[in-house]
């Protein structure tokens, strides 16, 4: 795939080092699809082998009123993609363990600006790829894998116990629960908490202060990849185990029923098979 033909993404990069993806359907209120990973995916890469790109910033367009609101799913979407991208994207790869760990092994900042709902694999994304996290005041997480009957992705069956505890990640995944930007912040889950109107001037100050002259990005960097050496292989053996579990929920009876129910507006009645 082409930067140039990014279809579900904005990437723009600045002389002063800056770039920035931004979530661009908002349509859908900015949900992803494996469209949108393979593009991130191709936008870091791009980032790995420009030495003026220096750190990254990644939000959500403002106009979907939504940082992301998940997956995005269409019995037909597949089809549209062109088939040279098609070849590039693995359908079984359902945890997203290529961008995952394109994101884990990418020695450069990572500041997520979090500007609305963000659920699903829009907040199991940051919380393995970020190494900064900013949300705005009025932004909410939502943890709805229990209620979907399916289990987490990118890596977040480790990050989130590993962040949180165990006791506090299995009630909010268990419960599906939805999270407040400052229960977010009292959780450790994201660095601060700002008005909607300074989230990205403030994510901007923060990506400047990492960038010389005001930032040792060598240092920097190696501060990064020292943190995250160790978890490499552990980190890629979770996501093998989320593609193994969510090819089997996503079979289940329970996932079809939650799909009902969500499309109907009604409480699932699941049968745990």
């Amino acid at each position: 795939m082409n930067i140039e033909d990014f279809e579900d993404i904005l990437y723009d990069k600045e002389d002063n080092g800056i770039c920035t993806i931004t979530l661009n359907k908002a349509e859908r209120r900015n949900a992803v699809s494996y469209l949108t990973f393979l593009e991130m995916f191709t936008a870091i890469n791009d980032m790995e082998n420009d030495e003026k790109a220096r750190v990254l910033i990644i939000t959500g367009n403002p106009e979907g009123n939504a940082f992301s609101s998940g997956g995005f799913f269409e019995p037909d979407f597949f089809k549209k993609v062109h088939k040279e991208v098609r070849a590039e994207i693995d359908l079984m790869d359902i945890a997203q363990k290529k961008l995952c760990m394109r994101l884990w092994t990418f020695y450069k900042p990572v500041i997520v600006a979090i500007n609305g709902l963000a659920i699903g694999g829009a907040i199991t994304m940051p919380l393995s790829g970020a190494d900064l996290i900013y949300m705005a005041e009025d932004a909410w997480l939502g943890f709805y894998f229990g209620k979907r009957a399916i289990i987490p992705e990118f890596g977040a069956n480790f990050i989130l116990p590993f962040l949180i505890g165990f006791q506090k990640a299995k009630e909010i995944c268990f419960f599906g629960e939805e999270i407040s930007a400052q229960k977010a912040y009292e959780l450790g889950l994201v660095n601060k908490v700002l008005p909607k109107e300074q989230l990205i001037p403030y994510a901007r100050e923060q990506a400047l202060k990492l960038i010389p002259p005001n930032g040792p990005s060598l240092s920097i960097k190696l501060m990064k990849k020292t943190m995250h050496a160790y978890f490499i292989p552990i980190l890629e053996q979770t996501l093998d185990l989320e593609n193994k579990g969510l090819r089997k929920t996503f079979r289940s009876k329970d996932f079809m029923e939650s799909m009902n129910a969500l499309k109907e507006k009604h409480e699932p009645h699941f049968i745990g098979r």
